[in-house]
């Protein structure tokens, strides 16, 4: 099972903790010649009865077949998956016969084709197509080989991702998703952790618990009798099967099952009972077939295994079952797969690069921070590291300046019963770390917004105040699980760049375009392209329908004014924003081109009215002076707010966050850089050395007038060589290394050695000293991405 959004139900389950680095899934088997045929026969008349059941007894008992194919015979395996794959044969052919049954009428497709070579948008295409017989794989014949050659899935009305074998049931628009796109990729490796789950059944008779993708490839974990571990010498044996499994072609066979047929498939397996028990809907979910695989999954997946041409097992290790280390102890594999063998050689030099960037590495080389058992999921900052970060908080508190912003500090603990009425207690206390204070429940906040809202509320506002932009540094808890802690990208003590802005309705779209403004700003300071993308009302959402179709106007206005003035275009995500209220996603790429979203624009409808937040407006009549209730909510609930009497409003509440978490923005930064600091930020930025003792008194003069420039300086008068001086600085990453003399000392100057300019490197570049502190100095003011003077 992978992640639901490329169709696995344990996603809140599964933990990546070993995976750092991020960058978010032969030609395709070509199902439109294939089915082109056969598509034209169903036209004229649709399968019968008669065909079908000669068919079905054709097939005959395809886990025997598939066992003795793959060279593990039935008596090979074991019960209960012999059992299991009966259960599926029986219920596949079940299912078929009553798609024949069927009504077979014609639909209208039309083929959204995207851009050819030359990137011009490509004519829609209308098509002749059956309901319950037309695949979207049939029509790749109309598609140019050097897209469909690439096409991994496809995606019906720009929404839902759909298997290029699975016949259509009503009129749409059919996309194609290909395998270089985030979407193709996980279901590609999504199909690929499958592939690895039956070559793990059949090694070790596991019982599987689920396998999603991830951001480099995938993994399967499972649970193998007499506490057995996968070693490293398992591995070619395993990928000798794999390799096996591909030249099958084995399809991948989908069909939706009830509650009581899971429970009779998958009752051998207490890690699939979880799942079908605590996760499924009442009407049950589908399963997929793979070879002797038959897995719980929502799909979709890759035709057939001939598509996957490369693959490689790239570690082991152990895990607990949900991430909980009272749970069941697992073994994982991960892997990875490609659709042609050039990808997975460019994937081994992208990894050896990664490695080399690693922020865990770099920051134990640097001495910017670790990690300690006494305190997991909490950053240990040393100096060294706390610098960056206080350079960013210095850079965000000049900017709330100039932007009209309030810095404000708030508790860190508060009484369970602001966590209800904020609605976060039902739907988030589980990953909240609760105290019991006093004989009452406390938390402290994974979050600042409700404490922002009592700001607002604790005395009377007026129009005239609004936008009233309120931002917090606070710590911030949130109670990860210990299997998904990830460095400093995944941990449980954080702070963020914290921003609530409380506004008018007519002042949303300035708010929004102020707010873009600002990520041009930050972002362009570290180099870091970025994109948007708005989120809109999902099926379930608090509030009207005319407030809702407001607010996504007003983004859309805001969205449309930055693609005017150059910002890029912007991307449609129907469906998908918070229940409470729109938002806009941002996305940054770093220097390897790997995708990290850090910031996020959200609008919220629903916090302002439970904490009864309001403003009067410009004729508003004073306000009651009836005494504030002291009912204390009902466990799980949330107080009816009021609706706002004669000349008040309701404010409109945007959530921002710009770099998100520090933490985890010092490692994007971390890994973006390679540990090569800009000199703004640099934790390091010069190092002066003596060529000779006798000019001791000099170097100390120099790093004490840098100093008062705040400038981060330090000396080595250590007993070592000059050029091991030099070669240890440049390890740290210094910006600058002056090499003084008796020339220098002299002529009161100083020889600069930059880091980035090899030029410098062998000789460096002799400044007065005056000038070099002013040019050092316009460096550091001017938050200069390139190093130079």
């Amino acid at each position: 099972m992978a992640s639901e959004s490329s169709g696995n139900w344990a996603d809140t389950q599964s933990s990546e903790s070993e995976i750092p680095l991020r960058p978010k899934n032969s030609e395709p088997e070509r199902d439109g010649k294939k089915q082109s045929k056969s598509s034209k026969q169903s036209k004229t008349k649709p399968q019968s009865k008669e065909n079908v059941a000669a068919a079905q007894a054709q097939k005959g008992n395809s886990t025997a077949k598939l066992a003795e194919a793959s060279g593990d015979s039935p008596s090979h395996l074991p019960d209960f998956i012999i059992k299991r794959n009966e259960l599926f044969d029986e219920l596949k052919r079940k299912h078929d016969a009553e798609v024949i049954e069927k009504e077979h009428p014609v639909i209208d497709v039309v083929l959204d084709l995207g851009n050819d070579r030359n990137g011009a948008p490509i004519p829609a295409m209308p098509v002749a197509a059956k309901a319950w017989e037309s695949t979207p794989g049939s029509f790749l014949k109309h598609v140019d080989k050097d897209i469909s050659s690439d096409v991994v899935v496809a995606k019906v009305d720009g929404k839902e991702l759909w298997d290029l074998h699975r016949p259509l049931e009503k009129a749409c628009r059919i996309s194609y998703v290909p395998f270089t796109s985030p979407e193709g990729r996980n279901v590609f490796w999504h199909s690929s952790a499958h592939v690895l789950g039956e070559a793990a059944e059949c090694q070790y008779n596991c019982l599987l618990s689920h396998g999603p993708p991830v951001e480099q490839g995938f993994f399967y974990d499972m649970a193998i009798a007499g506490g057995q571990v996968v070693k490293e010498s398992d591995y070619s044996s395993l990928e000798s099967k794999v390799a096996r499994f591909f030249k099958e072609k084995q399809s991948f066979d989908r069909l939706h099952v009830s509650i009581p047929d899971l429970k009779q498939m998958f009752g051998y397996s207490k890690y699939k009972m979880y799942y079908i028990e605590n996760l499924l809907p009442p009407e049950g979910s589908t399963v997929y077939r793979c070879g002797t695989l038959v897995d719980l999954c929502l799909g979709p997946h890759i035709q057939n295994t001939s598509k996957i041409k490369t693959f490689q097992i790239t570690k082991n290790s152990s895990c607990y079952f949900r991430g909980d280390k009272d749970d069941d102890s697992l073994q994982r594999i991960y892997g990875v797969a490609f659709p042609d063998k050039k990808q997975m050689a460019e994937h081994k030099k992208f990894l050896e690069e990664a490695a080399k960037r690693d922020h865990r590495k770099i920051g134990i080389e640097q001495e910017l921070f670790f990690f300690n058992d006494m305190s997991p999921g909490s950053t240990f900052l040393l100096p060294h590291g706390t610098r960056i970060f206080n350079a960013l908080q210095k850079l965000l508190r000049s900017e709330y300046q100039k932007r009209g912003y309030s810095e404000v500090q708030s508790p860190n603990m508060y009484d369970s019963d602001l966590w209800k009425r904020s609605g976060h207690w039902q739907h988030y206390s589980e990953d909240m770390f609760v105290l019991d204070v006093e004989k009452k429940k406390w938390a402290l906040k994974p979050m600042n917004c409700p404490g922002h809202c009592m700001m607002f509320s604790h005395r009377e506002r007026s129009y005239r105040e609004l936008p009233l932009r309120l931002a917090d540094f606070g710590v911030l808890h949130r109670n990860e699980a210990s299997g998904a802690l990830n460095g400093m990208t995944r941990v449980r003590k954080f702070q963020q760049d914290d921003t609530h802005i409380f506004c008018t309705q007519n002042q949303i779209t300035e708010e929004i375009e102020g707010l873009f403004d600002f990520l041009k700003c930050i972002y362009g300071l570290f180099g870091f392209p970025f994109r948007l993308k708005l989120s809109t009302r999902p099926e379930k959402f608090l509030g009207e329908i005319a407030t809702w179709d407001l607010a996504e106007s007003k983004l859309k206005d805001a969205l449309n004014s930055f693609t005017a003035s150059g910002g890029g275009q912007w991307e449609l995500n129907e469906g998908d924003g918070a229940f409470y209220g729109p938002k806009i996603d941002i996305t940054i790429s770093d220097a390897l081109r790997r995708d990290w979203q850090c910031a996020t624009i959200q609008l919220d409808f629903q916090l302002p009215q439970n904490f009864d937040l309001e403003y009067m407006t410009g004729d508003a009549p004073a306000k009651s002076t009836a005494a504030p209730s002291d009912e204390t909510p009902a466990e799980n609930s949330v107080a009816v707010p009021k609706t706002p009497g004669p000349g008040r409003a309701r404010p409109v509440m945007i959530h921002r966050a710009i770099v998100g978490s520090f933490e985890r923005f010092m490692a994007i930064l971390t890994e973006h850089f390679a540990g090569k600091w800009p000199f703004w930020i640099s934790p390091r930025q010069i190092l002066v050395i003596p060529v000779m003792p006798a000019v001791n008194d000099y170097v100390q003069e120099v790093q004490e007038l840098f100093k008062a420039q705040k400038m981060y300086v330090d000396i080595d008068l250590s007993g070592n060589t000059m050029p091991k001086k030099i070669r240890t600085g440049q390890l740290q990453q210094y910006n600058f290394i002056f090499v003084v003399g008796a020339q220098e000392k002299e002529s009161r100057s100083v020889n600069i050695r930059n880091r980035d300019d090899q030029e410098t490197q062998a000789k460096g570049e002799l400044v007065p000293l005056d000038e070099a502190i002013q040019k050092l100095r316009m460096l550091k003011k001017e938050r200069r991405l390139v190093t130079a003077i």
